[in-house]
């Protein structure tokens, strides 16, 4: 299958090209990064795909500066909402599949405090969620062959690049430069390794699962301070993490409360999905913060 990666070069798309390379015969990929097109330009994709061949795109490209889209709306609906849908036009179009990436903060506003199966109504709290909201129903208008891939919380190996890191990155280097790491105990996420959304992602397009919305996430759950006094733990580092409330910590953006996803879905189709502790140990020895 020959597959368009649209956002190669960050955390999601990095680790589906190296689980890709271990997959010899899975996808055919050609990573599409800013230098080669413009992802504003509407008129410049659809022109790049015109007589382009391919099976598949897979898009993790997106607006994901949660705090800096609150002052961005425009720009936030433009990348994640309507080029979700001018892409999954061109799919149709070409008979390919699109592979989109969400998120979970298409949740937050609702009363369910258990994880959020793909049935459940949207409530985004925050304008970032409200344009995945969007992109993921201008995606399904279409009637295209679409898999919506909601994903949370991401840790990855690129992530530790520089290029904007992520929340494991973070509390190593506050807990080694601090002794003291005080993370917010009342928002419920669900902590996720993109090398298991890699995978994921690339055997559903192997299996040729049926289209739609799917949460791909690790098994389990945890707040904010629960994930951080685990990673804590487990590097030994040694730190005391402070439990405080999301109201100790202002952001400009208001965050999910509770925004955990069920995974059982794509479980049942794939087969079980290992738990965010397990994968977080394996991005630990990889990053050389443990040995075992």
């Amino acid at each position: 299958m020959k597959a368009i990666l649209l956002g190669p070069n960050g955390q999601l798309g990095n680790d589906i090209r190296a689980v890709n390379a271990q997959m010899p015969g899975a996808l055919s990929i050609l990573p599409v990064n800013r230098s080669k097109l413009d992802l504003c330009d509407f008129e410049a994709v659809s022109r790049f795909f015109h007589d382009l061949r391919f099976e598949c795109i897979i898009n993790c490209s997106g607006y994901h500066k949660t705090d800096e889209v609150e002052r961005n709306a425009q720009l936030a609906f433009t990348i994640n909402a309507h080029l979700p849908r001018l892409l999954a036009e061109i799919c149709a179009e070409k008979r390919a599949r699109l592979v989109h990436v969400s998120t979970d903060y298409v949740f937050g506003g609702q009363r369910k405090r258990n994880p959020l199966n793909e049935s459940d109504c949207k409530a985004p709290v925050n304008v970032y969620g409200a344009s995945k909201s969007m992109g993921e129903e201008l995606i399904l208008l279409t009637g295209g062959d679409v898999l919506i891939l909601r994903v949370a919380s991401l840790f990855g190996i690129a992530g530790s690049s520089g290029k904007g890191g992520n929340f494991v990155e973070a509390m190593v280097q506050l807990a080694r430069e601090k002794g003291i790491v005080k993370v917010v105990a009342d928002q419920t996420v669900s902590p996720t390794a993109t090398t298991d959304v890699a995978r994921s992602l690339i055997t559903m397009l192997c299996v040729g699962v049926p289209g739609g919305i799917w949460n791909v996430v690790n098994s389990g759950a945890a707040t904010w301070y629960e994930f951080a006094a685990r990673i804590v733990e487990r590097t030994q580092i040694p730190a005391q993490v402070i439990p405080i409330p999301t109201a100790e910590f202002p952001t400009t953006a208001r965050r999910p409360q509770y925004s955990a996803l069920d995974n059982s879905k794509l479980a049942s189709a794939i087969g079980p999905i290992r738990s965010w502790r397990d994968a977080l140990d394996d991005y630990l020895i990889a990053r050389s913060y443990r040995t075992s």
